[in-house]
């Protein structure tokens, strides 16, 4: 497949000396590499133990979600896909500071990632508050498309749960408009007003926070995958 142009930073201000030591240090053990044949990654094996659970977040941002959700489910394996070398060490800092065990973390684009993964290996998969790109000559750039929608349809398991999230109106507009009546997903809420609600397994980002200090009001939607079986969810 065709390398995709990655939008958006690897880096921003110079790390200091404790956060770039991890990323020296800690990092190397717990990245996580596609097979270099071409082959498929096995997402269990990436975790001693193998975890038969595994959870991924496209985009952690400095990992706040990620190390709560770890911190909460030692007996799920969680992969982090993030480019952007100063949030993933932040979120480095807290797996040493917590001692976290069941996070692994692919440094690249999500999108070389998921044509790699077996079919129906995921239980879960996050994606909050993406990179809106508002301009409309930009929104190709956007994560959720029908391409990366269908390769989410293929990884999660029967029933498995798809969590987006977004404070900027134009994302929330685009997120339902694609997933709303995809043949795949059935959205979780009963109405729409559902969706204002953050479940209370879904902890407050610092970004989250100053969004809704700014006025902004967030969208946490929830959607599962049908089942593949004729007749049955």
């Amino acid at each position: 497949m065709p390398h995709p142009k990655l939008h958006g930073r690897r880096k921003g201000r110079p790390l200091r000396p404790g956060l770039q030591r991890l990323l020296d240090e800690l990092l190397p053990r717990l990245r996580a590499r596609l097979p270099e044949d071409g082959g498929t990654l096995d997402p269990t094996a990436l975790f001693a133990p193998p975890r038969a659970r595994v959870w991924l977040e496209i985009g952690f941002g400095g990992g706040e979600h990620l190390a709560w959700q770890a911190k909460r489910h030692p007996d799920v394996g969680l992969i982090g896909c993030e480019v952007f070398a100063n949030g993933i060490a932040t979120l480095l800092r807290a797996v040493e500071g917590e001692r976290l065990d069941n996070l692994r973390l692919f440094t690249e684009d999500a999108r070389l990632l998921l044509p790699r993964l077996p079919d129906a290996c995921l239980e879960r998969v996050f994606l909050l508050f993406p990179d809106p790109w508002p301009k409309r000559r930009h929104a190709p750039r956007r994560f959720v498309q029908p391409d990366t929608l269908a390769e989410l349809a293929r990884v999660l398991r029967d029933g498995g749960e798809l969590r987006l999230a977004s404070d900027d109106a134009k994302m929330q507009a685009w997120m339902l408009g694609h997933l709303v009546g995809h043949p795949a997903f059935a959205w979780t809420a009963a109405q729409a007003r559902g969706a204002l609600a953050r479940p209370g397994d879904w902890p407050q980002t610092r970004y989250e926070a100053k969004a809704v200090a700014e006025g902004r009001t967030p969208l946490y939607l929830r959607f599962v995958r049908r089942s593949r079986t004729p007749g049955r969810m």
